[in-house]
């Protein structure tokens, strides 16, 4: 870096990955700004973005390992740091097994390089079948229903927003999220774009978003009923012919399954259960069957609810029931330069979901791709027993604020034999850690998505190197993760314990031989010791991006394809590589054992039997049951971005969303504290009487909570708000992925004398 100048960043803060400017002297950052010439995101930046500096700059962001002494945590050595770490989880893996030790991964793991390519190589090393992360408070039931459908969990199609014409959104609030499992810059532009060209966007969702705000048609549907919703829509598609498969004709299988599963929901017998009239419902059916192009988006609303994986499959029921699906304008599937688990293998058949490989001790839950639900990770630590979870390592997660029940969980994590957090800051859960290990700033690392460039709405490659040099005393964060794994692996009898440069070279080894025994590989039967030779003998993530983009479906193929992707080809072009549009994939892209979309998989089947017996009852008139649901805001990320001054001041935002006349029966006004209740605790809010939000539900946002004793965060303690997660219940899950249920949450809501509210 020099006395001054600029470099491009790709932005890690959300889902968008938006291609940034950073302006810089020999101190550091100085201004951020949208890259007009970046080949996705054009330019568009939003708050997060712009705030990246003030992070970077952060005097409460971590700078150096912290080890605790006399019930202190206090700075110490990298070394004293990996000391400890070696002797406490060494303790608790000799004593109680490899089993004993847990990982969380939090929803930072999406947004790091370092984390996507290395966190692996820790928990092979750890070997404890107890990993859990922010997957199962998020988006497991689209991993799920993906894998059973089109055969692994990374088959999540997205939809085609620059070409479509007919875009119905469901429980998502793109304004706000910029996007969720949907890479898309700029999703406002984009959806107003829809419209500028004639086409149409309908919005159903408990509360009247910025996204439904610009949209032609919201509708208020009652929370977790969506799946009812989507089912009418199938049973329209059936009764009135207006089903279309299209050229998938041939690789699709279980309509006549689907056919009779849905002949039960017409939208007469589900306009009481999800508050939207029948009239409506065929309506919307028949115009969306009728478009040009369609999509239906379904989001976290949908995801984190008791029918979760029944709802995100019936998403993409009626998207290809309609004929809007793996076509231009439809529900389409990126294909990622660096390739995925939807391009490896044999094109267009494959092993299928393997899914419950093992479950949970105390419950017996599922594991889904390897993890297990973090509803269960409380119970898994405070219930004594063979197999008790005794240590815990979280890495870029806040678990003590994101997942359901955190008092018990909190109070089950201050009970662990050991503790170990990797993280920006000393937070919620990372203050309860024995070891805590200070991740890098975004801009002291480089940046490919790993993950989200599998859910990008464009093909696209772009590569950012880091924009300010890693600090003497910073450990890079792939580094940090080598060292954690050199600390647990098993030592060879009577030998020394490996160390992190050993590690490093069995992952790219490792990686080396799964891509050349890859049948879908551009180095397919290639010769090992060849590639490994051709990667060079730097350290670090680029060498496994290197090899992923260069036998990838873009790639040079190690000169087989020349022309092709290679790492120096996206050094040599710093704002990206334009891949084009979304290209259909199916059938080569399926991975099912049948080589079709199975339409109807039998879990989902019998799943459903859930779904027809909650259609057989009856709402009761004048029911008042209250449900709360979350909400989310432009300018946050879960827990991550309330220590940002810019980002956390103006109009206070953690608020209770009450309708007026909910407001008026309870006798609540704007401002007044209110007491929310569950069945696992109770907190105090300040009520906001609107009617963005519909008659008999609540919300509150979620990831607040913050100012809690040994935590360092000023600004987020300044802002402290209330912790939702204290009314989620950790025994409501969505039995097919063990996602916890976050929206729908049976609340009683009373009016409180005003008083200070209580940090909680």
């Amino acid at each position: 870096m020099g006395a001054n100048g600029m470099a491009r960043v790709i932005c890690p803060l959300c889902e968008a990955t938006c291609g940034l400017r950073l302006d810089h002297d020999e101190h550091g950052a100085l201004r951020v700004r949208g890259n007009d010439d970046d080949v996705f995101s054009r330019g568009f930046i939003c708050p997060k973005g712009v705030a990246l500096a003030d992070l970077h700059d952060d005097p409460d962001r971590l700078r150096s390992p912290m080890l605790r002494r006399d019930g202190r945590l206090v700075d110490c050595t990298w070394d004293e740091a990996f000391q400890a770490v070696e002797d406490g989880l060494g303790r608790v893996i000799e004593k109680h097994g490899r089993h004993a030790v847990a990982v969380y991964l939090g929803n930072a793991g999406a947004h790091s390089l370092s984390l996507m390519l290395y966190l692996r190589s820790f928990i092979a090393a750890l070997g404890s079948r107890n990993l859990y992360t922010a997957s199962s408070v998020d988006q497991m039931p689209k991993q799920v229903s993906g894998a059973l459908m089109f055969g692994t969990g990374a088959h999540l199609p997205v939809p085609d927003l620059d070409r479509t014409d007919f875009l119905i959104v469901l429980g998502a609030n793109p304004f706000a999220s910029n996007g969720s499992l949907m890479t898309a810059p700029d999703v406002p532009g984009r959806i107003r774009g829809i419209r500028s060209r004639g086409g149409r966007v309908v919005v159903v969702d408990p509360r009247r978003t910025q996204t439904a705000k610009h949209a032609d048609e919201h509708h208020f549907i009652r929370p977790g009923s969506d799946a009812f919703l989507l089912a009418a829509m199938a049973h329209t598609l059936f009764d009135e012919n207006l089903v279309d498969l299209g050229r998938l004709a041939p690789h699709v299988s279980g309509v006549e399954e689907v056919r009779a599963l849905v002949r039960d929901f017409a939208p007469e017998s589900v306009a009481d259960h999800t508050g939207i009239d029948a009239a409506t419902i065929r309506r919307l059916t028949r115009e969306f069957a009728a478009a040009p192009t369609g999509a239906v988006y379904g989001r976290i609303g949908t995801c984190t609810v008791e029918f979760g994986t029944l709802t995100s499959w019936l998403v993409d029921v009626v998207n290809i029931l309609s004929g809007h699906f793996d076509s231009p304008g439809g529900a389409m599937f990126t294909l990622p330069a660096i390739g995925s688990p939807t391009t490896r293998g044999t094109p267009g058949g494959g092993k299928g979901a393997q899914l419950g490989k093992w479950r949970t001790r105390v419950r017996g839950l599922p594991e889904s791709f390897g993890e297990l639900p973090v509803a269960a990770l409380a119970e898994e630590i405070d219930t004594p027993g063979e197999g008790q979870v005794r240590a815990l390592v979280t890495v870029g997660g806040n678990p003590c604020v994101s997942t359901p029940n955190v008092a018990r969980l909190t109070r089950a994590i201050e009970g662990l034999d050991f503790m170990v957090s990797l993280d920006l800051y000393l937070h919620e859960t990372a203050r309860l850690a024995d070891v805590v290990l200070p991740a890098p700033s975004p801009l002291e690392q480089p940046h490919y998505d790993v993950l989200l460039n599998n859910l990008a709405v464009r093909n696209n490659a772009r590569w950012a190197d880091a924009a300010l040099p890693l600090p003497a005393n910073q450990l890079a964060e792939w580094d940090t993760l080598l060292r954690l794994a050199a600390a647990v692996a098993p030592r060879p009898e009577g030998g020394a314990r490996i160390d992190a440069a050993t590690v490093e070279h069995l992952t790219i080894t490792r990686a080396v031989e799964l891509t050349v025994h890859d049948e879908g590989s551009r180095i397919h039967g290639r010769d090992r010791d060849e590639i490994i030779a051709a990667l060079g003998d730097s350290r670090g993530p680029e060498r496994l991006i290197d090899l992923a983009l260069r036998a990838g479906p873009y790639g040079d193929g190690f000169g087989s394809n020349p022309g092709g992707l290679s790492l120096q080809t996206l050094r040599d072009n710093p704002d990206g590589v334009d891949l084009g549009p979304l290209q259909p994939r199916i059938p080569e892209t399926l991975r099912t054992r049948s080589g079709t979309i199975e339409l109807a998989p039998q879990p989902l089947l019998d799943d459903a039997e859930r779904l027809r017996q909650r259609l057989a009852e009856t709402r009761e008139p004048g029911n008042h049951r209250l449900v709360l649901i979350g909400r989310r805001d432009l300018r946050s990320n879960n827990s991550w971005m309330h220590n940002i001054e810019m980002l956390v001041r103006g109009k206070p935002r953690c608020t209770l969303y009450v309708n007026p006349v909910d407001a008026t029966r309870l006798r609540l006004q704007t401002g007044q504290q209110a007491r929310i209740s569950s069945r696992t605790g109770e907190l105090l809010a300040p009520v906001e009487v609107t009617e963005e939000i519909m008659p008999g539900v609540v919300s509150l946002p979620h990831g607040w909570g913050h100012g809690q004793p040994g935590s360092r965060q000023s600004v987020a303690a300044e802002y402290a708000g209330v912790n939702s997660n204290l009314l989620s219940d950790e025994t409501l899950l969505d039995p097919l992925s063990g996602n916890a249920v976050l929206n729908g949450i049976p609340v009683q809501v009373e009016a409180a004398e005003l008083a200070p509210l209580a940090s909680v």
